[in-house]
């Protein structure tokens, strides 16, 4: 059996040897090859000892001799899953191959490769080997068996093969009956979807004695296997699905003395009579018998579900034979009536768990079932609030399913195990009321009509009630319960707000829900337990009062009519009330919040705030906030770092006085503001860094004296000044004197002409001749120190015409320099060694450009109208320049994008009017 000894692999199901053979030269005989097989025999008979050998190629061909085994694929979906490749091991043990005892190839094949060459040796001892072989699938069993004999021999061992599945394999009689002969004691099989299955079964029953479990399906079964059952004494279940049980008309006995599980499901059959004493489970399933006999006294579990021609009187008789029947599925039978309840109730004391889903005739009329732990009337078309009378009976039930019946109104229970309730989709249903202790899941949704609804369990934990619009009343008496969610409980009134407060009935209450309870107006609690709580979209909501010491997460996004919030007392962290744009009122007493942001609270006129950690407060556009609300904010606030008071013109030099409260304000917005003055920002923060007066239209000119004249705000590091007033000499000896500024922002400044800091004044020394000094020069002795500056931005200045910085002006960290939109802008003369980015867009004057900047990157001259030639004398001098942006410039032509690549090598990307590069 040359295949199998050669090795092989499964392809599409179908056993393919590995094509092996080929590698020897084409005049070697058989016998040659034999006799080099022998010799490896021989040596390896000698050494437990794995040789594996690298240099394998499997695209040549192997020839065939003996017995070949090809097993089709009868199923696509099962390539791998729950196969096995047995073939290399149908080995009769013959030499008749050229491959030596390790399944190598000879030495002497085509090449003259040697064995040794490629040899890799590894110890193995055949128990650490059947140890490691136990974790591996068939199919990589096979693929082990390749390696060498001793490998084949300990993947072949027959702890490996006790369960023989050939689900969806095309496999032939033949080769079933050698699989049989050569593992006896198989205890599993699996024959489903397979050729010819009643054969392979048959011959299955005959010669594996073994046998535990067997899998039939997708095919015809003759009443014969069933006969022939009896001589499988050790069969233990036995599984049969989707087939047809003799010729469809005929009675089909199943007899076993042993047999404990039994399957028949989705099959055809008239009539089916099972006599098996030690059976414990049995499923019946979805098969169209009329009628069945049953005859198992040990019987545990019943499955008859979707057996649709099952009558009302074959279902009572059938389970009513079953004393010792513990759980019983007859969902979909749609036959089953109150009598046959009442008669399994009689005669199935035992009964546990019960599922008559689908079943419309069943009200529960008189039927008591007192042991009954699992109930399921799910569609029951039958059940009303009378059939609650019966349930009550159950005082042993735990778990209970009423999805879907449209009759049912009430539900009033009492049972003391009770632990879930289901009720979703009942339409009619309007009041539920729940007394269990042990209650721990309740599942209440899509019931439109609920008004009320009150629950008292020492267990339950979570309560979900979302989309009941009409519940208007909820009482809770929920020792343990920590999440409610109440989304879209749109008829809840204020009145809720006791239930969850402490003394309402939820004293370990720790998250609340009430997103889009639109009927809450006054939120009021006092919860010691609550965590979370989530308002999100109450849109009628105008006052909030909190007192929940434990608070640490609020929602109020869409809570647009809140006028009064107070947080007192709360563990929040942080707080955003900008979204509640009518907030006029608020109180806080937050011990641990750090952040508290009131951006766009206009009509914010009334805060108290007591929060000892805030380091961050933006109140942003809050027009209505005085300077007594922020002298008292920075009383009790002093570790601010970040202040915004961005557009609060009401805010004057007493609130900035305040300010000294603050020593480690190191943050400060005042952009459009009407402040005048800055005296009380100069001597009370003293610390600052950062200081934004955007659009403060109404400092004076000498405001910032204090700045470059008296050394005020040496701490200072961002400056930003953009949209104002002052003059040009005001902002010149700002940047001559103020040299620790790193960051200067003047966009918009309309007062500002030139940056000329090659001229003389201003601070600088006078230059002779052209502005572009050598960078060696600068280490020369100059008064000035080096500036810190590194970022200038300078957009939409319109009267600004030249800027000029030359090495004298020592901008040694300048990186960043934007000039944007500055439409009048005609002349730039930079050396700054620093620079990397440079933003010209849009300075449609530009006509002179001179760069001494070797380490500038990004150049953007968007829409200037500047000539080709100054911008290629601009480039030359820009060694590490990689982007340039000269799109929609009239006088660069974008076919020319090689000559600006020839003047400057280290560009990357050029992007032009038309492409880009």
């Amino acid at each position: 059996m040359v295949s199998m000894r050669c090795g092989g692999s499964w392809d599409d199901a179908t056993w393919r040897p590995l094509n092996w053979c080929s590698r020897l030269s084409e005049g070697e005989t058989s016998a040659s090859a034999s006799t080099a097989v022998e010799d490896c025999d021989n040596h390896d008979s000698y050494h437990k000892r794995a040789k594996v050998y690298s240099g394998f190629h499997e695209n040549t061909s192997c020839p065939s001799t003996g017995r070949d085994y090809n097993i089709s694929q009868g199923s696509s979906n099962s390539s791998n899953n729950g196969l096995f490749d047995h073939n290399f091991i149908l080995n009769d043990g013959s030499d008749g191959h050229p491959f030596d005892g390790n399944g190598g190839i000879d030495e002497k094949h085509e090449g003259g490769l040697r064995a040794e060459d490629f040899e890799i040796r590894m110890d193995l001892t055949d128990d650490l080997l059947h140890m490691v072989f136990s974790f591996l699938d068939h199919c990589n069993l096979c693929h082990a068996a390749m390696v060498c004999r001793q490998w084949r021999a300990a993947s072949a061992h027959e702890d490996f093969w006790r369960c023989l599945n050939f689900e969806n394999r095309n496999i032939s009689l033949e080769q079933f009956e050698d699989m049989c002969q050569r593992y006896p004691n198989a205890t599993e099989v699996n024959l489903s979807g397979t050729p010819n299955m009643h054969l392979l079964v048959m011959r299955a029953v005959s010669s594996l004695r073994n046998i535990e479990a067997l899998t039939l399906g997708r095919g015809q079964l003759g009443d014969v296997f069933f006969h022939a059952l009896v001589e499988c004494s050790m069969l233990r279940s036995l599984d049969v699905n989707d087939a047809i049980l003799g010729n469809g008309v005929q009675e089909i006995p199943i007899n076993h003395d042993r047999l404990c599980d039994l399957k028949v499901t989705k099959c055809r059959v008239m009539r089916i009579s099972i006599r098996c004493p030690q059976l414990k489970s049995l499923s019946l399933k979805r098969s169209n018998m009329a009628q069945v006999a049953l005859n198992c006294p040990l019987l545990n579990l019943l499955d008859i579900s979707a057996c649709h021609k099952l009558t009302d009187a074959a279902i009572r008789s059938a389970v009513t034979s079953c004393p010792q029947l513990e759980s019983l599925d007859m969902s979909n039978c749609s036959c089953v009536s109150d009598e046959t309840l009442r008669e399994i109730a009689h005669s199935c004391a035992n009964l546990h768990v019960l599922n008559s889903s689908y079943c419309p005739n069943i009200s529960l009329e008189s039927v008591r079932l007192p042991m009954l732990t699992v109930l399921k009337l799910d569609n029951c078309e039958g059940i009303t609030s009378a059939s609650m009378a019966a349930i009550a009976h159950s005082y042993m039930l735990e778990e209970l399913e009423l999805d879907n019946c449209h009759m049912l109104t009430s539900v009033s229970l009492d049972l003391p195990r009770l632990q879930k309730i289901r009720l979703v989709h009942c339409r009619k249903f309007a009041d539920l009321n729940v007394q269990c202790s042990m209650l721990s899941s309740v599942m209440v949704s899509n019931c439109t009509a609920l008004h009320r609804i009150s629950i008292s369990s020492n267990s339950l934990q979570k309560l979900a009630l979302q989309k009941q619009e009409n519940l208007t009343m909820l009482a809770l008496q929920c020792q343990c319960l920590q999440e409610v969610d109440l989304t879209d409980c749109a008829s809840l009134t204020d009145s809720i707000c006791n239930v969850f407060s402490d003394g309402g009935g939820c004293p370990m209450l720790k998250s609340l829900v009430l997103d889009n309870c639109e009927s809450l107006t006054a939120v009021q609690l006092s919860s010691t337990s609550l965590v979370s709580l989530s308002l999100v979209g109450c849109r009628a909501i105008t006052t909030l009062d909190l007192a929940c010491p434990c608070l640490e997460k609020i929602c109020l996004d869409g809570c647009d009519h809140l006028a009064t919030a107070s947080f007192c007392p709360a563990a929040l962290r942080s707080l955003n009330l900008g979204i509640c744009p009518k907030l006029n009122t608020l109180r806080i007493d937050a011990p641990c919040m750090v952040s508290l942001e009131l951006k766009g609270c206009g009509v914010l006129s009334e805060a108290s705030i007591n929060c000892p950690l805030l380091t961050s407060l933006d109140a942003s556009f809050c027009s209505q906030l005085k300077d007594d609300c922020l002298s008292a904010t920075t009383a009790s606030c002093p570790l601010i770092e970040s202040l915004i008071l961005m557009s609060c013109p009401s805010i004057g030099s007493d609130g900035l006085f305040s300010l000294r409260w603050l020593p480690n304000l190191t943050t400060l917005d005042l952009s459009y503001t009407f402040l005048t003055n800055l005296q009380p920002v100069f001597e009370s923060c003293l610390q600052l860094k950062v200081l934004k007066l955007q659009a403060c239209k109404y400092l004076a000119d000498s405001s910032l004296e204090p700045l470059y004249k008296e050394g005020a705000l040496q701490e200072l590091r961002d400056l930003d000044l953009s949209y104002g007033t002052l003059c040009q000499s005001a902002i010149e000896e700002l940047l001559a004197y103020c040299t620790h500024l790193t960051h200067v922002s003047l966009n918009g400044c309309i007062n500002m002409h030139d940056l000329n800091w090659g001229s003389t004044g201003g601070g600088f020394e006078s230059l002779n001749g052209s502005s572009m000094f050598p960078f060696e020069n600068v280490n020369e002795s100059i008064e000035q120190p080096n500036r810190l500056l590194q970022n200038l931005n300078c957009v939409g200045c319109p009267n600004i015409r030249k800027v000029l910085i030359p090495p004298a002006a020592r901008c040694f960290h300048l990186s960043s320099l934007n000039l944007s939109l500055s439409v009048n802008l005609k002349e730039v003369d930079l050396a700054c060694y620093s620079l990397s980015f440079l933003n010209l867009s849009n300075c449609c004057s530009l006509e002179i450009l001179k760069l001494g900047c070797p380490r500038l990157t990004s150049l953007f001259l968007q829409s200037c109208n500047i000539e080709e030639e100054t911008v290629e004398t601009a480039i030359s001098q820009c060694s590490m320049l990689e982007t340039l942006d000269v799109r929609f410039c009239p006088k660069i032509c974008s076919m020319n994008m090689g000559r600006l690549r020839a003047v400057c090598p280290s560009l990357k990307r050029i992007f032009s009017s038309l492409s880009s590069a």
